[in-house]
């Protein structure tokens, strides 16, 4: 099968798993869930769901749970938006990368925020570059991340998501 045509189905699926959690599960227990991204079996019928909880350790168990309860309403509905032979079997699995990048933001953070106060641990002074800058910076960066250089693009991330709310109910199933 087309790696193309499963890429395809990977992001439809992503996209109406998406809707489904955020605007159709009435279950109190998923809630601040994010689906990151889908892999699919080659022969489409299996699919791992990997998702994101916001909150510790229990709310995230909770929303697992409550997403594995609700398993069969979202392939119904993969079912009526998707034309596929088969729907796929769903695997929701937390995926811990977005938790791992802000423990690593809060440690770089923390570690510029002791250099700049000159707290060194082990008590040499901070290397410089060649601009003559004990802190690394450059400012012909700092001037394109303000452009909307690597920062956002200059694209506004709210008016993706208006576009999607506003995309039609009813449209016809997807042929894949």
């Amino acid at each position: 099968m087309s790696s193309r045509r499963i890429a395809k189905v990977a992001g439809a699926l992503r996209e109406t798993i998406s809707m489904a959690v955020l605007f159709e599960i009435k279950d109190p227990r998923v809630k601040n869930v994010t689906v990151l991204r889908t892999e699919v079996s080659p022969d489409l019928k299996s699919a791992r769901v990997f998702v994101s909880v916001m909150g510790d350790e229990k709310a995230q168990s909770l929303a697992m749970h409550g997403l594995r309860s609700a398993r069969g309403f979202i392939q119904s509905r993969i079912a009526d938006r998707l034309e596929l032979r088969y729907t796929p079997i769903l695997q929701f699995v937390l995926d811990p990368g977005i938790k791992y990048s802000i423990q690593a933001s809060t440690i770089i953070r923390e570690a510029l925020a002791r250099d700049a106060t000159g707290d060194n641990a082990s008590g040499e002074e901070p290397m410089s570059d060649d601009d003559g800058s004990a802190d690394g910076s450059n400012e012909d960066s700092d001037d394109e991340l303000h452009e909307g250089g690597a920062a956002g693009h200059g694209k506004d991330p709210a008016a993706g998501d208006a576009a999607g709310a506003e995309s039609d109910e009813a449209a016809a199933k997807t042929k894949f």
